[in-house]
């Protein structure tokens, strides 16, 4: 019998494959072999660690021998241990399970396999199993059966061995979910999952944030500008907009003081709608209320009432400006917001306010006057006499365009197209008409959150909005068609996502041209 050093010297040279050698082992816990697939496995390769571990003394072949189990353990040959298997397992079985495992395997190559469990307290080393060629194929594919290193290790009580050889066999098999060959709806459910927790985070830093005793405004706008969680929607515009003070044990005192005071207004101005001074600004007022969107809110004689009392009350105490078409569409995001507080309706266009109490909507209706009035303060110049605020901006809007787009505003040209026939109303009504209610909503988080958000921000937006059509503006060859198409744009299936695509568009834009007007001169 050799000595140890000549077993250990053995061990080291020696290249042929004996039991234990290092090799993948292709059974229970893994797809099946296949030649064709798998053939760079053949290859002695070394295995590069995935961290950097402490340098093993060498060890001998005894103590490698003893700490390493295979097939051969068993003291079976491998046509009785093949054909134990095919006894012991249902075919049906085996070859559902191999199939899925298979499908698995080939969909996620070349991604990190997941770790599997721990056998020894130390790492178990791959064991080599039979050679390819002796494995006998499976019936109805090229899928082979081979006895798994797990399987060496489950204990099997004396009495039962026959009954729990298959219930080992079969536990031994993956249960992890399989992702179909389509794995479209798996695909969108994590994404929808991905997303709800993302909202669910947001929320909470949005909770956080107003749960303090003064909110901190600066950090609110940043939070808001990429959307506001619905849930705390109707504080945050308070805040954002100047309506209700950063300090929490304020609030309840400016809200009473403030709800006191539009009420004394109406109790002072309102009977004066019927005189003969204020009768033509009630009339237009009252004609104006029925073309508004969504119908299904607007033709709620409550609804109808609360913005005829909005609307007059502001015209009244307003005289430089008054009544102009395009403010009542500016109501209606507040008054939703805020009464969506105190209902259960997802769907912003059917807002029903027949089970809201009448003290609640009291309240909303002098929120949604004041946020309105902090809103008309920066942009009261586009609603005075000839709306010189309009016509600068649609003026910007044009020299803008011209600089970032030249061949769409070539295009406009040509068909004489004025950018004053559709960007007036995108102007007055800050895109009120062009966009569904939901993503005009979506809008005004970020106006509310951006600096100037409604005066100066929403000029890069009619911007983006005008160059995100450019297609299908350059398919257009005629005047009719042009001023047709930009009047009446297809965004009635837009969401969050295209309105967050457009306002990243806009800040790039006014990130290089706001402060650098020349940046883009010819």
């Amino acid at each position: 019998m050799a000595s140890d050093g000549a077993r250990k010297q053995f061990w080291k040279r020696s290249t042929s494959k004996v039991p234990g050698s290092i090799q993948h082992v292709y059974g229970a816990q893994h797809p099946p072999f296949d030649p064709l697939l798998h053939g760079t496995l053949l290859k002695s390769t070394p295995k590069v660690p995935t961290t950097p571990v402490k340098a093993k003394r060498v060890s001998t072949f005894q103590e490698f021998e003893s700490n390493t189990s295979d097939a051969w353990d068993a003291g079976e040959d491998d046509d009785e241990l093949l054909a134990m298997a095919a006894e012991s397992l249902n075919t049906e079985v085996v070859m559902e399970t191999a199939h899925r495992v298979l499908r698995n395997h080939s969909q996620r190559q070349g991604q990190p396999a997941p770790p599997e469990p721990l056998v020894h307290e130390q790492e178990p080393k791959p064991v080599a199993g039979p050679p390819a060629a002796e494995l006998p194929a499976a019936p109805g594919g090229d899928l082979r059966l081979v006895k798994s290193v797990s399987e060496s290790h489950t204990p099997c009580p004396a009495g039962s061995a026959s009954d729990a050889v298959p219930l080992q066999r079969s536990q031994s098999l993956p249960h992890s979910a399989t992702v179909g060959l389509g794995g479209t709806a798996d695909v969108s459910t994590l994404g929808s999952s991905a997303r709800s927790n993302r909202e669910a985070s947001r929320l909470d830093k949005f909770k956080q944030l107003l749960a303090g005793p003064n909110t901190d405004l600066e950090e609110l706008r940043k939070l808001s500008w990429s959307g506001i969680p619905k849930p705390v929607r109707p504080i945050t515009w308070k805040l954002l907009s100047g309506y209700l003070p950063a300090n929490v044990d304020r609030r309840p005192a400016t809200l009473k003081r403030k709800q006191k005071e539009y009420f004394a207004f109406i109790e002072h101005y309102y009977d004066s709608r019927n005189d003969e001074a204020h009768q033509d600004t009630y009339r237009q007022i009252h004609i104006d209320i029925p073309r508004m969107s969504p119908e299904t809110l607007i033709l709620q004689p409550k609804v109808t009432e609360i913005f005829e009392r909005i609307l007059f009350i502001w015209a009244i105490r307003h005289p430089a400006s008054g009544y102009v078409q395009g403010i009542n569409d500016l109501v209606t995001p507040f008054f939703v917001v805020f009464i969506c507080e105190h209902i259960e309706e997802e769907d912003v266009d059917r807002v029903d306010v027949a089970g809201v109490p009448a003290e609640v909507l009291r309240n909303i209706e002098a929120d949604t006057y004041w946020c309105m009035s902090k809103l008309l303060d920066g942009i009261q110049d586009n609603y005075t006499f000839a709306q010189p605020g309009i016509q600068l901006k649609v003026k910007m809007l044009e020299e803008l365009v011209s600089r970032i787009d030249e061949q769409v505003h070539g295009h406009l040209e040509r068909h004489e197209v004025r950018y004053l026939q559709f960007a007036f109303r995108w102007m007055n009504n800050l895109l009120m008409r062009e966009v569904p209610l939901r993503c005009a909503i979506r809008l005004w988080d970020t106006y509310q959150s951006e600096p100037e958000g409604f005066s100066h921000f929403h000029l890069y937006v009619c911007a983006a909005f005008l160059v995100r059509w450019r297609k299908e503006i350059l398919e257009e060859r005629d005047f009719q068609e042009l001023l047709l198409f930009l009047q009446s744009l297809p965004t009635a299936h837009w969401n969050d996502e295209d309105m967050s695509l457009l306002l990243a568009e806009a800040y790039r834009l006014k990130f290089a041209f706001a402060d650098a007007p020349n940046h883009y001169k010819k």
